[in-house]
């Protein structure tokens, strides 16, 4: 029974490790949010790997956007296999996002943060982990235990973390409440997706296609390209909106499967006219929205419920990870065992 399938069990499981997340994780990053005040912090480099990596990208544009404050993700390799690190600018927070915390480059960059007195945080859901040793900050996830190798519900929790580290930061009241509310608006957006294993049935022998966002979901395209390769072994690429037309739209044939995350907010008018220009060219839409506009131009949808943009990519990550699930059942393939992965990669 797929039900009882451990990917399936933590795809589902995300609105209960939110909302632990919402509780049991707020004092810490409340902590976190304060010394960034008091130690005047005007920027932030993040230092990640994987899905990790596609959290920071979401941070570039919420803590830019709402925070006003750069984000750069560092190059550990700098770090590790070189060792050259770079200075870091005065008054920078060094952020480590790894699920383990055991990657001995993204831990070597938080290392030398510290021995340059620069202020470090991990976000990790492993506390007790050698990032955390180094880290002023520690920041659970509380997504309990992640079994299967693509990470799901510790994606979306590093979102969250992310999400409320903007708005307590910024003392948005008015924000914080709506993060409240993200689990339910996860398991909406499970409940409105129930038919997401029809939608992958009809894309059983594709062999690629691109994932397209623009914005806060730019790391949704990476992160739902990031599924179709782990699960499906898709050569799925993302790219953002604007990057495509600069010469990847050639790639754009008849039947060419193109998925595309569009909520609503301020691109929305841009993405419907990058969408009419995949129907011009007959590209296969997969489109990913609660824009009904948006919707209207895709050959299929996987639908979200109404919020605003900044906090979507919380949710529209949801229908990927199930499109990719199901897909990889409908080429006969097992999910809980990629090819040659395992679950905690060590790089350095």
């Amino acid at each position: 029974m797929l039900e009882q399938t451990t990917l399936y069990q933590e795809i589902h499981q995300q609105p209960d490790s939110l909302a632990r997340l919402s509780g049991e994780g707020r004092a810490a990053i409340a902590g976190l949010a304060t010394a960034i005040r008091a130690q005047d912090i005007d920027n932030v480099v993040i230092a990640a790997r994987g899905s990790s990596d596609n959290a920071g990208r979401y941070a570039q544009y919420l803590l830019g956007i709402a925070n006003r404050l750069p984000v750069a993700l560092t190059t550990p390799s700098l770090f590790s296999v070189y060792q050259r690190p770079p200075r870091f600018a005065s008054r920078s927070l060094v952020l480590g996002i790894s699920q383990s915390g055991k990657s001995p480059d993204i831990v070597s960059v938080l290392a030398e943060a510290r021995r340059q007195g620069q202020l470090t945080a991990a976000l990790t859901n492993t506390p007790g982990s050698d990032l955390a040793q180094h880290a002023d900050h520690v920041i659970n996830l509380w997504a309990g235990n992640e079994q299967s190798i693509a990470a799901t519900k510790t994606y979306t929790g590093e979102l969250l973390a992310i999400a409320l580290l903007s708005s307590l930061l910024a003392d948005d009241g008015e924000k914080i409440a709506l993060l409240y509310k993200v689990p339910s608006l996860v398991q909406q957006t499970l409940d409105m997706n129930s038919n997401s294993a029809q939608t992958a049935e009809r894309y059983r022998y594709m062999q690629e296609c691109v994932v397209i966002g623009r914005g806060y979901n730019y790391a949704t395209a990476f992160e739902v390209a990031l599924k179709l390769k782990e699960l499906t072994y898709t050569i799925a690429e993302p790219y953002s909106s604007a990057d495509f037309l600069h010469g990847p739209l050639a790639l754009i044939q008849s039947g060419f499967p193109t998925l595309v995350i569009s909520p609503s907010g301020a691109l929305s008018n841009e993405m419907q006219s990058f969408l009419q220009q995949l129907r011009q060219r007959d590209a296969e839409i997969v489109c990913i929205s609660n824009d009904q506009d948006a919707l209207a131009l895709g050959h299929k949808k996987l639908v979200l419920p109404d919020l605003p943009e900044w906090l979507s990519p919380l949710v529209a990550v949801i229908p990927g990870q199930l499109f990719a699930m199901h897909l990889a059942y409908a080429k006969n393939l097992d999910p809980e065992k990629p090819r040659g992965l395992r679950k905690v990669t060590e790089t350095r």
